[in-house]
C-alpha cells in the first residue's frame, strides 16, 4: 500500500513537472540590444525580433542604418539572410551543408545554470553560464516555463532547457552585447513572415558579401 502511496505521489509531481513547462511552438520575443561603450552611433537603440512557428523561425535585427534577417528552415536544413544596408538589398542563402557545420558548431555548446534568478518580462529566468568549443562562455537567463518545440529555432540555444530572454552575443573584437527580452507575444505566426522574397534583393554568395567589406 505504501508503495502505491508513493508510486501515486512521484507521478503527481512529476506530471505537475510538466505541466508546469509550456511547450511553444508559436512566438514572438521582442529584444532590445546593449551595445558595449564606443560602438558605432548608428548600431545604438537596436532591436532583435524572434519570430516561430514550428520547424520555421525567423531573426530580426533592426539597427539605424541596417537591417538583417535570417530566415531558418531546420525542416530543410536552410538559412536565407536578407541584408537591408541604406537601401541596399542583398539575399544570400546557406544550404544543408553549411547548416549542419553550423549546427554541429552549437551542439557542443554546454549550458552550466549558476543559482540565480531574476524577473525579466514576466517570467522567472534562471541564470546559465554558455561554454563554447573554443573555451569562451556567455552568460544566459532563460525561463523553464517556455520550452521551443523546436530546438533548432536559434541554434545557439539547442542544448538550453528552456527559452532565453536575456543572453550575451560576444563580438569578433571580444565586447559583448547584451539582448534583454521586453515582450514575449505566444500567439499563431504567419506563415508568410517565413517567405523568402522572390523580388527586391540581389542575391549573392557569402564570399561576394565579404569581398564587398561587410
Amino acid at each position: 500500500m505504501q508503495k502505491a502511496l508513493l508510486t501515486l505521489v512521484c507521478c503527481v509531481l512529476l506530471s505537475g513537472s510538466l505541466l508546469a513547462q509550456r511547450l511553444v511552438s508559436d512566438a514572438k520575443i521582442v529584444y532590445r540590444i546593449e551595445t558595449p561603450p564606443q560602438t558605432d552611433a548608428s548600431f545604438e537603440g537596436g532591436t532583435l525580433t524572434q519570430y516561430m512557428k514550428g520547424h520555421l523561425s525567423r531573426v530580426d535585427l533592426d539597427f539605424k542604418m541596417v537591417h538583417y534577417s535570417y530566415l531558418i528552415n531546420s525542416k530543410e536544413e536552410s538559412v536565407v539572410t536578407l541584408i537591408d544596408n541604406h537601401g541596399d538589398k542583398y539575399l544570400i542563402r546557406a544550404g544543408k551543408e553549411e547548416y549542419a557545420k553550423e549546427l554541429k558548431e552549437y551542439l557542443q555548446v554546454q549550458f552550466k545554470d549558476a543559482g540565480e534568478t531574476k524577473q525579466i518580462a514576466g517570467y522567472t529566468c534562471k541564470k546559465a553560464i554558455g561554454k563554447m568549443s573554443d573555451g569562451q562562455t556567455f552568460e544566459v537567463y532563460y525561463t523553464p516555463d517556455l520550452m521551443p518545440e523546436n530546438k533548432q529555432y536559434n541554434r545557439r540555444f539547442v542544448n538550453l532547457k528552456g527559452l532565453p530572454l536575456q543572453f550575451e552575443i560576444i563580438n569578433k573584437n571580444g565586447s559583448r552585447m547584451h539582448v534583454i527580452a521586453t515582450k514575449v507575444d505566444l500567439y499563431a505566426v504567419p506563415g508568410s513572415f517565413f517567405d523568402v522574397p522572390k523580388t527586391g534583393y540581389k542575391e549573392i554568395s557569402r564570399e561576394e558579401l565579404l569581398r564587398m567589406g561587410s
